[in-house]
């Protein structure tokens, strides 16, 4: 659970802003957008396979186009 106290001289905006990083930083808003609907394992591997393809598609793409500058 995250808390924020209200400082010496802070407004209400500059509490919310600091709220917002607080909570962005510490992964809750990404697992709430997980655990909203249920995903089998078998779903799971599968994402979690399609994910490791494309970063390897996308580490190959980086590499090619350096070697081509020089």
């Amino acid at each position: 659970m995250v808390k924020v106290e209200l400082r010496n001289g802070e407004s209400q905006q500059q509490l919310l802003r600091r709220f917002k990083k607080v909570v962005s930083r510490s992964g809750i808003k990404s697992a709430v957008r997980k655990k909203r609907w249920f995903v089998s394992k078998n779903e799971q591997r599968r994402l979690a396979k399609k994910k490791a393809i494309r970063r390897m598609k996308i580490r190959q793409h980086k590499k090619s186009t350096r070697s081509r500058r020089y």
